[in-house]
C-alpha cells in the first residue's frame, strides 16, 4: 500500500523551495531574512515573557519559518487551477478582498492552512489576486489583453498531472510529492522575456502598471516573499544600514503594546532588465518593475466589533492625512495614525472584556476552588488563562498600500469600487472561508476543551 506524504510536509517543502528560489532571484531578500532573524532574536532576548508565551502556545518555532507570498493571476481558469494546486498542499481560500476601492484593478483571496495543527506545522500563505479586466476602460485594449492571456499556460503538464493524481488517490507518494514541488515551482519562477512586444507592454503599462505585470509574461512570477518579525519598527529603522531602502510608512495600525491585526512594510520594487520580442524574431531590451521584499508583524485577530473600530479609526486618520507613495508626508501620517488609535484599548484584558479580539483559552494547572463552569470566575481564580489568537489573514487597504508604494504615485488611477465576491467565487470554483467564523470557532473550541478537562478532573475526584 502506498504511503502518502502529508499536505503539511508538501507545503513545507514548497515554502522552502520557493524561499531558496526567490533568494537566488532577488538577493536583497536574503539580506532581509538576515536582518529579520537578528531583530527577532534581540526582541525575544529582551522580552522573556513574550518568549515564554510563544513557547507555551507552540508559536515560537513557527516565527522563523513563517512566510507569505503574493501572486497575480490573469484568468478564471488560472485561479481555479491554482485552488486545486494549493489544496494538495493543505491550503484553502480564506477571505475576499476587493482592491478596486484603493485603485488597484484586482480582487483577491489568501490561500493558507486553516487548522491549528497545520498552522503550527507551517503557516505558509499566498495572497492570490485575479486581474479585473472589466475595470479597463479601453475596450480594445481589454479584448487584446484577454486574447493574450487566453493563449498562455502557466502550469506545467507535470503539475497538472500530479494535482489530478493527488485528487484521485487522496495524496502523493514521497517521490511524487518531490516532483510536484519542482513542477509547481515553475509557475512562480521569474521570466525575463516578455510575451508581448514593447508597444503592447507600454499600452498595458499606461492603463495600469499592475495590468502590464500580469499580462506581459508567460507566467505569474512570485512578486514578493514575506518573513514575520516581532518588531517591525526596528526592522524598518535598520533596513538602510543593510543597504535596503524601505517604503516610507508601515502599513496597518500604529505600534502598540498589544499588536492588532497586521503591520507591513517593504523595500522598493526592483527595476529589472527584460526583453521584448519584435517583428523580426529577435528581442529588444527594456525594463520592468514588479518584485519587491516585504516584512510583516502579526497581532491579534479582531472580532467584527474590533474590526469595525479598526476600520473607523483608520478611515478617520486617512481623512486627515493620506500617506503619499513618495513618503513626503510620512511623519504627519504616523502622528495622525497614533492619535486616531488612542481610542483602541491597548491591554489584552480590555480588548477581551470589550469583545474586540479573539483569544485562545488554556488551563494554568491550578485547581478551581469550586466546581463552577463560569469562564470569568475561572479566569479570576487563575485557573484559566488566555492568549491572543494570531491574525492569519490580510488587510485590503494595507495590501493596496504596499502595491501602490511600489507602483508609484502615477499609478494611482481611480477605478469604480466594484466588489464582486460571487463572481470571484464562481471563477475560483468554491466559496472562500469566512475569517470571523473561523476565529470564533477556534476560540469556542479552546473554551470547550478547558471546561471538558475540568469536568473530567472533577468527576475523577
Amino acid at each position: 500500500m502506498t504511503e502518502y506524504v502529508s499536505s503539511s510536509e508538501i507545503r513545507t517543502a514548497f515554502s522552502s523551495a520557493m524561499s531558496a528560489m526567490y533568494r537566488d532571484e532577488v538577493p536583497a531578500y536574503g539580506t532581509l531574512m538576515t536582518l529579520v532573524s537578528k531583530v527577532n532574536a534581540e526582541t525575544l532576548a529582551a522580552n522573556p515573557e513574550l518568549k515564554g508565551r510563544l513557547t507555551a502556545t507552540d508559536n515560537l518555532e513557527r516565527i522563523s519559518e513563517e512566510r507569505h507570498g503574493a501572486i497575480r493571476l490573469g484568468t478564471a481558469d488560472e485561479l481555479a487551477m491554482m485552488r486545486r494546486v494549493f489544496a494538495v498542499m493543505g491550503m484553502y481560500p480564506v477571505g475576499y478582498y476587493d482592491l478596486s476601492t484603493a485603485g488597484v484593478p484586482v480582487h483577491s483571496t489568501a490561500f493558507r492552512p486553516v487548522g491549528d495543527e497545520a498552522l503550527k506545522r507551517n503557516p505558509f500563505r499566498v495572497f492570490t489576486s485575479l486581474l479585473r479586466l472589466d475595470l479597463i476602460a479601453d475596450e480594445g485594449l481589454r479584448e487584446e489583453a484577454e486574447r493574450i492571456l487566453a493563449k498562455r499556460k502557466i502550469f506545467t503538464d507535470g503539475a497538472i498531472e500530479l494535482t489530478e493524481k493527488a485528487e484521485k488517490n487522496g495524496g502523493l507518494s514521497a517521490a511524487d510529492a518531490n516532483r510536484f514541488v519542482a513542477e509547481v515551482l515553475e509557475t512562480f519562477r521569474w521570466h525575463d522575456k516578455a510575451s508581448v512586444d514593447a508597444s503592447m507592454y507600454h499600452r498595458l503599462h499606461d492603463a495600469h502598471r499592475l495590468i502590464a505585470d500580469v499580462v506581459s509574461f508567460k507566467g505569474p512570477h512570485i512578486n514578493h516573499l514575506t518573513p514575520r518579525t516581532l518588531d517591525i519598527n526596528k526592522v524598518q529603522a535598520l533596513m538602510p544600514e543593510y543597504g535596503i531602502a524601505p517604503k516610507a510608512v508601515v502599513e496597518g495600525p500604529p505600534a502598540r503594546e498589544c499588536p492588532i491585526l497586521l503591520r507591513q512594510t517593504s523595500f522598493k520594487a526592483l527595476e529589472e532588465a527584460v526583453s521584448f520580442p519584435d517583428a523580426g524574431g529577435s528581442f529588444e531590451t527594456g525594463s520592468h518593475t514588479a518584485r519587491f521584499g516585504e516584512i510583516e508583524q502579526r497581532g491579534i485577530a479582531l472580532t467584527p466589533k474590533g474590526r469595525a473600530l479598526y476600520d473607523k479609526l483608520l478611515d478617520d486618520c486617512r481623512k486627515r492625512v493620506r500617506p503619499a507613495a513618495d513618503g513626503s508626508n510620512a511623519k504627519e501620517y504616523e502622528e495622525a495614525l497614533a492619535l486616531s488609535f488612542t481610542d483602541f484599548p491597548d491591554t489584552w484584558a480590555a480588548i477581551r472584556s470589550q469583545k474586540l479580539g479573539y483569544f485562545s483559552y488554556s488551563l494554568t494547572g491550578k485547581a478551581p476552588a469550586s466546581s463552577g463552569t463560569d469562564l470569568e470566575d475561572l479566569i479570576s481564580q487563575d485557573v484559566v488563562q488566555f492568549d491572543p489568537i494570531v491574525y492569519e489573514d490580510f488587510l485590503p487597504v494595507s495590501a493596496a498600500g504596499i502595491f501602490q508604494s511600489n507602483l508609484g504615485d502615477s499609478a494611482q488611477q481611480e477605478f469604480v469600487a466594484s466588489p464582486n465576491q460571487k463572481r470571484f467565487e464562481a471563477d475560483l470554483g468554491s466559496e472562500v472561508l469566512n475569517e470571523f467564523a473561523h476565529y470564533a470557532g477556534i476560540e469556542e473550541a479552546s473554551i470547550d476543551a478547558c471546561l471538558a478537562t475540568l469536568a473530567t478532573r472533577a468527576a475523577a475526584r
